[in-house]
Order: structure tokens, then C-alpha cells, then sequence
């Protein structure tokens, strides 16, 4: 994590370093990223950048825990709106406020994309406590999801969760890729290709594919 020298910086200057490598990141995977490249852009000796952090993997994970910060604190001031609602409402609003997240924020989306998936050096235990969490928090859904009738007892509750968790971590990509929308005009704030209703009928397509392959099925084979 940052030295204290780092925190010592002026917001703006620390905001900045962090918006530069926030883009190396999310354009490179981490063998190509560049902390010359990142030091020359922002203006600082390189021996300036090891006075805040010890290495490049240092920077990488402290831009990891800002991704899930941001996230947990955009979900936090957005709560569902009904704490009572069923297990698929709740996840299309889930969903919803995923894709909404990963919009307004394509790079950290790329950095956490990458952080799971690419050749970052994310700790063995740190990624797997990142992915048992997610995995398990699914689980629970499902759970929930059997207890209220709408998800079938007879699938493995460990698969359901992957689906979801699978889903959850590609849609808003997907949803980039089949509009073609560039990921520039989310960054600026322009959310209108989102509420288009190609968009929504992608995001409700989804949503009845899981519902449909999950929920109750007297014909389903053991």
C-alpha cells in the first residue's frame, strides 16, 4: 500500500499519479505496464514514485482496493429499493447497478477485469478470498432463491452461483461490444447509449435467460 509520503501529497497531485496509473493499467496488461511511462506523464522523478510506493505491484494493488472501494461506496448510496423484494428482482437490480458502475467507470472496470482474469500478481489468498467471497455471497442468493420457490432445489447451488457470478463480471463488456458503444462516452458522463432500448432489451434477455435456466423445472433431468 502507499508510504506516508504519499498521503503527504497534495489531493490533487495524489489524484493525479492515481488517474494516470489508473490508465496505464487498464490499457495494459501488467507485464506491459510502465511505471516510466506513469512517472513521465505526471510530471515526477522516478525516485519520487518509490518514495510513495515500493514497486510497480505495490501501485497495482492499491489501485485493486481503490476499484473495490469505489464500488462497495456506489452500491452503498444506492440500495434496492424494496429490502423485501424476490432473489431475480434483486439480482436484475444488482445487475443493473453493476452495469451502471462499470459504465461510469470503464477503466476501473478494465482494472478489475484484468486483476481477475489477466496476469496480474494478485496474492494466491488474496484472489482467492476475492473469489470465494463472490462466490459465496452468490450462494446465499440461490439459497434464498430455493427457499422462495423460484430457483430449482435440484441444481447444484455451486454452479447457480458460478452463472451468476460469470454473468455479473461480463455483461457490462458484452453490452460495450455488441453496441459498439466507446467506453470514452461513458467515462465523460454520456449514459443515453445505455438507455436505449436495444441496451434494455439486452439487459432483460439476460435476465430471462437466468431465470428460465434457473428457476423450477419438472422436465429437467438429474
Amino acid at each position: 500500500m502507499p508510504k506516508e509520503t504519499f498521503f503527504n501529497l497534495p489531493a490533487e497531485k495524489r489524484d493525479a499519479i492515481l488517474a494516470i496509473a489508473i490508465d496505464e493499467f487498464a490499457d495494459h496488461d501488467y507485464k506491459s505496464a510502465s511505471i516510466s511511462r506513469i512517472v513521465r506523464q505526471a510530471g515526477i522523478a522516478k525516485g519520487s514514485f518509490y518514495q510513495y510506493f515500493d514497486d510497480k505491484k505495490d501501485l497495482y494493488l492499491h489501485l485493486v482496493d481503490l476499484v473495490t472501494q469505489e464500488k462497495m461506496r456506489v452500491l452503498g448510496n444506492n440500495p434496492p429499493p424494496d429490502p423485501d423484494m424476490g432473489m431475480f428482482a434483486y439480482v436484475r437490480w444488482l445487475l443493473r447497478a453493476g452495469l451502471d458502475f462499470e459504465f461510469s467507470n470503464p477503466r476501473l472496470a478494465e482494472i478489475a477485469y484484468r486483476s481477475m482474469y489477466g496476469d496480474a500478481p494478485l496474492p494466491a489468498e488474496v484472489l482467492a478470498q476475492i473469489k470465494g467471497g463472490v462466490s459465496g455471497y452468490f450462494a446465499q442468493l440461490v439459497q434464498q432463491g430455493v427457499q422462495q420457490g423460484v430457483v430449482d432445489p435440484a441444481l447444484d447451488p455451486e454452479v447457480a452461483a458460478f452463472v451468476f457470478n460469470a454473468v455479473l463480471l461480463s455483461l457490462g463488456d458484452y453490452v460495450l461490444q455488441r453496441l459498439r458503444i466507446p467506453p470514452e462516452r461513458l467515462r465523460d458522463g454520456d449514459l443515453e447509449p445505455l438507455a436505449t432500448p436495444e441496451a434494455q432489451r439486452i439487459f432483460d434477455e439476460v435476465m430471462t435467460v437466468l431465470e428460465r435456466g434457473l428457476g423450477p423445472s419438472v422436465s429437467r433431468k438429474p
